[in-house]
This record gives C-alpha cells, sequence and structure tokens, in this order.
C-alpha cells in the first residue's frame, strides 16, 4: 500500500522542483540547525539521522543532546507546515542519505486544495505525534526514576 505522502509527492499537481526536492547529504551534515527559521519539512528517503537539543549548563557551557534517531519514511520539521518557524533541534546525519525537502507553504495549499489527501496527511501527523508523546513520556519517567536512584531518595522515606 503506497503511503500518503508517496501519493502527495506523486501527485501531478503538487510538482517536483517546485513544491519538492530531493537532497543528498552526507555522514556528520547538518540538515537543519536548532532556532534557524524554517519553511520547509522533510521525509527521510534514505539513511539515518540523529535529532539533537542544546541544553545550556552552569558557566554557559552547552551540551548536546541526543533525542532520537530517525530513518527511511521518517517526517521532521513540521512545524513550519502552514508558517515559518524557528528549528525545535538540530539534525544531522548518521550516515549518507536523501530527504525529500517539502516546501510547508506549498504542502498546506495543496492540502487545503485536496481535503482527502489532507485528512490523512493530518491524521499520519497526528500518529506520528501520538508516538512521540508517549517515548517522551516514557524518557522522562526513566529520568526521573535514574534520579532519584543516584541521589538514594529512598533514604528520606
Amino acid at each position: 500500500m503506497k503511503s500518503i505522502v508517496q501519493e502527495i509527492l506523486e501527485n501531478p499537481q503538487f510538482e517536483e522542483g517546485v513544491a519538492w526536492h530531493r537532497r543528498n547529504f552526507k555522514v556528520n551534515e547538518e540538515i537543519v540547525k536548532q532556532g534557524e527559521l524554517g519553511e520547509t519539512l522533510f521525509v527521510i528517503e534514505q539513511g539515518v539521522l540523529r535529532v539533537t537539543g542544546s541544553v545550556e549548563l552552569e558557566d554557559k557551557k552547552n551540551m548536546q543532546t541526543g533525542i532520537c534517531d530517525l530513518e527511511k519514511g521518517s517526517i521532521f520539521g513540521e512545524t513550519c507546515l502552514h508558517e515559518s518557524s524557528p528549528r525545535m533541534s538540530t539534525v544531522i546525519a548518521v550516515t549518507d542519505g536523501c530527504v525529500i525537502e517539502v516546501d510547508g507553504m506549498r504542502l498546506s495549499i495543496f492540502l487545503d486544495a485536496h481535503p482527502v489527501l489532507g485528512y490523512l496527511f493530518y491524521k499520519h501527523l497526528f500518529e506520528i505525534f501520538v508516538s512521540r508523546l508517549n517515548k517522551a513520556n516514557q524518557r522522562v519517567e526513566h529520568l526521573i526514576a535514574w534520579g532519584l536512584k543516584v541521589h538514594d531518595i529512598e533514604k528520606y522515606l
């Protein structure tokens, strides 16, 4: 079965070179940088990318934190689907590969003009968001448990 993203990209009214294009990347290449203004979203066609964040520590030191790895078929950068917005994370290539870079505003206009595809696309995005939220909740719970264990909180109970 063809994915909703493939169906959109193959639609002649959503033209390659105008609404989207392929972008090859090499290991360690930065695809997007946290804080930069973004107008495009991405679909990984091939390769592995790592999503990282920057945490400021004491004395203005920064630490890059690995959030997750993304593989073929993953979508990221979707916060700029309707308007330009700052990138929430940095995304760096773990392997060589290729992404499809989609103009967010053109996709939004296309989805408005094709409500069935729009519904299916947003349903797919919602499923992605729920999965990411569940994983984030699990990470927070594990970090809290780790912090309590490290600080031997049981002796205070």
